[in-house]
């Protein structure tokens, strides 16, 4: 019998349950600052991500990294190459 002294029995089950939801906190705390600064996007089998000749081509003109002429010749060029392949 305790007698009045110290937490009680309660706490004796009520604190691993507390230690867990913290750890499990952490965990996912942990697990969120990971997938956000992770540096290469992943495919849902864990590849890296390979990007395409057509995805760069539409990044750079989308960025004005190109203008549309310099486009459409980039764009003609990629299909008169994948034509001979």
């Amino acid at each position: 019998m305790m007698y009045g002294y110290g937490p009680g029995l309660c706490w004796m089950f009520v604190m691993p349950i507390i230690w867990i939801a913290f750890l499990a906190f952490l965990a996912l705390i942990v697990w969120t600052v990971i997938r956000l600064t992770r540096e290469h996007p992943r495919h849902d089998n864990g590849a890296a991500h390979q990007e395409t000749a057509d995805e760069i081509l539409d990044r750079r003109y989308a960025r004005g990294e190109i203008d549309a002429d310099e486009y459409r010749q980039a764009r003609a060029n990629l299909t008169e190459h994948r034509r001979k392949e």
